[in-house]
């Protein structure tokens, strides 16, 4: 049934980085029709082979049903949607639903919406939880904001993208749970790398401790996947410092507007900063764990052991 709805509509996806291109890749997979674009048109050409049509700028895409969009930063959003040969700027049509994926300031969301919604389309904001494994893997989560008409034409495909589509209202609210998921990310990262350095110096091998964990009541779908980083070490990026640090402000800088307190969130947020400022932007956020054992005097090495990312991997 999920496959036949899934024909009723054609698809434009925009941004086909670390999380764009599985995720688009799951739709093509999954029949839809799908055209996309992506300003290295080279990183689209994987999608082509699997059957998208790929277009030279995303005004190419205003005759779609609904457009995704997966970019990087709030300004990377407004420029797709509303810049030169953007999206809305076609005079013909817009299409019916633009679904941003971004994580972006429920200010640059707002701007979107008032220009899809003055170009005749609904708007929804859809971030996502997960990374480009949990995608392939079928395991990312959506949590989604809107008006209820277009939340439900869109449905189906949102729930092609992964296995939990949380609705939440209208407007922006979607980018504030978004915001406080991606800050309490952080502060996990942080607190596992802390306690993984401390059981380490103690004695206990990386892999062990983790092993524990993961089987505790204080595992988690997140602690599995970072289990293999931490454990050997392999810091190939999913999600880097620089981008956390954004979040983290975002995140800042809602709780001063709204008078909440968030001192653990503030300090984690230098602990990021320090992180970046000795060097690491383009690794993994897991690289919070090296920079612990730095100030622990603790010296890592990969423990080369086979362990399971909780996702099908390993």
């Amino acid at each position: 049934m999920a496959d036949e709805r899934l024909k009723q509509h054609s698809i434009g996806w925009i941004g086909l980085g670390r999380m764009g291109t599985p995720m688009a890749m799951r739709l093509l997979k999954k029949g839809c029709a799908v055209a996309v674009f992506n300003r290295t048109r080279s990183k689209a050409e994987p999608l082509a082979a699997a059957g998208a049509k790929v277009v030279a700028v995303p005004a190419d895409l205003a005759d779609r049903d609904i457009v995704f969009t997966m970019v990087s930063s709030s300004d990377d959003l407004l420029a797709v949607l509303t810049g030169p040969q953007g999206l809305l700027t076609s005079a013909a049509r817009a299409p019916k639903i633009v679904i941003d994926c971004s994580t972006v300031s429920q200010e640059a969301s707002a701007t979107a919406r008032k220009a899809v919604l003055a170009a005749g389309g609904e708007f929804l904001a859809a971030p996502v939880s997960g990374n480009g494994k949990v995608v392939k893997a079928g395991r990312l989560s959506l949590v989604v904001s809107g008006a209820r008409p277009a939340y439900d034409l869109a449905l189906p495909y949102l729930e092609s993208l992964g296995e939990g589509v949380v609705y939440v209202g209208e407007g922006e609210l979607a980018r504030i749970v978004k915001i406080c998921h991606n800050v309490l990310l952080g502060v996990v990262a942080q607190s596992l790398a802390e306690i993984t350095v401390l059981a380490e110096k103690a004695g206990v091998k990386r892999h062990a401790f983790l092993d524990f964990i993961n089987t505790s009541v204080m595992g988690s779908t997140f602690s599995r996947y970072k289990t293999p980083a931490y454990v050997n070490l392999d810091f190939t990026p999913t999600f880097t410092p620089v981008l956390l640090r954004k979040d983290l402000d975002l995140g800042l800088s809602a709780a001063k507007q709204l008078g909440v307190p968030m001192p653990v969130a503030a300090m984690v947020r230098e602990i990021v900063q320090s992180l970046i400022g000795h060097g690491y932007t383009e690794q993994d956020f897991a690289t919070l764990l090296a920079l612990e054992a730095k100030g622990a005097g603790l010296e890592l090495k990969p423990e080369n052991v086979a362990v399971s990312d909780g996702l099908g991997n390993g």
